[in-house]
């Protein structure tokens, strides 16, 4: 959730530092700092955004070519500048950032504190400054694995001393750190996208590893002190991801970019001679996939909406019995998994803690587990047993749109290639993908109705609440749009199978309080009508997402979205679209923060 840069080499390295932590807004957080070697050392921190720690920055001009800087999402105390990072050891020579959470901090604070250690912060990070503190004999990269060995918990560090003018160390623990390598420089952040305009060449972090950087160099080894050789790699998606190209907002922006999401997807994937998809990620476990008798599916957010809607794609094309669990409850429960089991972990970091000790916990109990991400190397990418990549480009909205349809579009090819090498005929397997590759373009004829969704927004922006309403494959849908009207226009919104209104819901309904439904003419288009018609029975306003030529709900609804016809299986593709847009619209004008909504993160790397 936290980001983090740090970097060794020729130039100036407040404008790098800065500039890394602006690329890392996006992630979520509430204060930030900055320190660069120099003599003395230069420490910077601020409440608020990067900006106001960019003033002061370049007001008081630090020299120096080697520095660390931190985005802080509070966890363990108030968003304070006291508590920002990075933090100090007694001796004012070492400079720590981290991102993670330190589970035993409260014994070693103990422990230090009794044998002299003075702390300044609330912070569970403060404690690794003073351990390294503790272990420094002259080595800093020694230093770090000899104090790392005591912690219990998760970290992505970043770590100087200020006797070692041209090194930085770096380790990670259950939280990404990546390095990058340019001419003559070195640098390591939390998120690729720090990165991206220095270096196309990167090396990811495993868990229990340390990184010496210096200029132009690196070394790794294991807390072990086992040396490690892992060469660079190509860097996808590039800096341009990083620029708005024009849109006002980032969101906008990918919103717009979905129809390329969904052909990057769909990319050599796709073999109409036997009406089948191409998954090279899955190829290694086929004969376990045809083995399969059970598919759970875990995630968070965003994401397990996604594996929602991936429960009736495999229900309907499979013979697999299917469960979609949150990550963040599944290994609480007592798990008992039948013969031939598969899990497929679901993330757009590949980063998501919650998701990740689940998988873990899958793995330890003998499942095959798969992984569904966006991020080339991360952790559950590293993880699992087989996956696929989504591919579809860094995201930067922290509410995730172009990431989310990819996941559909994924979802529907490994739903198609299980299910043909088992009962699906070849007929349907290449009706599927013909409708598949139609999607990109139809998705762009919703977005021409961007102008128009911006209007019904104006009227209902000042909605206090609103009910979001859809059955079957736009059940998961709906939990969606709702999401997306929360996180983004702070506008209190449920999600409800549509069935389930009248067991509670509807007792809502008055004329403040308006409904999108979600009514495209599918098999239970006639029981979405009947929940209209008990809306408006109570006066409340309808907005009506439903299928291009579809004249008979006019009368019956307030306001009408159409979305271009398509399979039923595929149209949660074309149905999200308004809702997104619908959502980005009623944000901007309430005035909120489109691209960095309160409170929220990108990339939950936390418990």
């Amino acid at each position: 959730m936290c980001g983090i840069v740090a970097y060794v080499g020729h130039q100036p390295a407040r404008d790098i530092l800065i500039d890394g932590l602006k690329r890392l807004e996006y992630r979520g957080y509430d204060s930030s700092g900055i320190a660069i070697l120099n003599s003395p050392p230069y420490l910077a921190r601020a409440v608020g955004k990067v900006a106001s720690l960019e003033e002061r920055v370049w007001k008081e001009s630090p020299e120096g070519v080697v520095g660390i800087a931190h985005t802080r999402w509070a966890t363990h105390g108030k968003p304070t500048e006291c508590n920002a990072h990075p933090h100090v050891d007694c001796t004012g020579q070492i400079f720590l950032v981290h991102n993670g959470i330190i589970e035993n901090y409260q014994a070693l604070k103990k422990r230090l504190l009794a044998s002299g250690h003075a702390f300044r912060s609330e912070t569970d990070t403060e404690v690794l400054a003073h351990l390294i503190e503790s272990a420094y004999q002259g080595d800093l990269e020694a230093a770090v694995r000899r104090a790392l060995l005591d912690v219990q918990g998760t970290y992505g560090i970043a770590v100087m001393h200020a006797s070692h003018q041209h090194q930085v160390v770096v380790a990670r623990r259950g939280s990404p750190i990546v390095l990058g390598v340019a001419k003559g420089e070195s640098l390591a952040a939390s998120d690729v996208s720090a990165l991206c305009q220095h270096t196309d060449q990167v090396v990811y972090l495993e868990d229990n590893e340390v990184a010496r950087l210096e200029p132009g160099q690196f070394s790794i080894k294991t807390l072990d002190n086992k040396a490690v050789n892992r060469a660079a790699t190509l860097l996808e998606g590039g800096a341009e991801a990083m620029d708005r190209a024009g849109f006002p907002h980032f969101m906008l922006k990918e919103i717009w970019e979905q129809p390329e999401a969904v052909e990057n997807a769909l990319r050599g994937r796709v073999n109409h001679s036997e009406g089948v998809a191409k998954l090279g990620g899955l190829e290694s476990v086929q004969d376990r996939l045809q083995q399969a008798r059970h598919l759970i599916i875990i995630s968070c957010g965003t994401s397990y909406y996604a594996g929602l809607y991936a429960r009736y794609l495999f229900e309907t094309l499979t013979d697999l019995t299917v469960e979609t669990e949150l990550a963040s409850e599944f290994r609480y429960r007592k798990l008992n998994f039948p013969p031939n089991t598969v899990v497929l972990a679901i993330s757009q970091s590949g980063e998501t803690a919650d998701t990740l000790a689940a998988l873990r916990e899958a793995k330890r109990k003998g499942a095959l587990v798969l992984g569904l991400v966006n991020v080339v190397g991360s952790s559950i990418a590293r993880e699992t047993h087989a996956g696929v990549y989504s591919h579809a480009g860094i995201e930067i909205g922290v509410a995730s749109t172009k990431s989310f349809i990819s996941q559909l579009t994924i979802l529907t090819l490994m739903a198609l290639l299980v299910g043909r090498s088992r009962t699906l005929p070849y007929e349907e397997g290449a009706c599927l993908l013909r409708a598949l590759e139609a999607i990109p373009d139809q998705i762009r004829e919703v977005l021409k109705q961007s102008d128009r969704i911006r209007e019904l927004a104006a009227r209902y922006c000042h909605a206090d609440h609103f009910l979001y309403i859809g059955r079957k494959y736009q059940y998961p849908i709906a939990l969606e749009g709702a999401l997306k009207l929360k996180e983004i226009a702070y506008i209190h919104a449920e999600g409800y199978a549509a069935g389930e209104m009248k067991h509670g819901p509807i007792a809502l309904i008055d004329p403040s309080f308006p409904t999108m439904a979600l009514a495209p003419e599918d098999a239970s288009y006639d029981k979405v009508v009947s929940n209209i018609q008990e809306i408006r029975a109570r006066d409340g306003k309808v907005i009506a997402v439903t299928s291009l030529g579809n004249n008979k709900l006019g009368a019956l609804v307030d306001d009408l979205i159409e979305v271009p016809r398509t399979r039923e299986i595929l149209t949660p593709l074309l149905t999200v679209v308004p809702l997104q847009l619908f959502a980005y619209h009623c944000a901007v004008l309430r005035g909120c923060d489109v691209d960095k909504p309160r409170n929220l993160a990108k990339s939950v790397t936390v418990e």
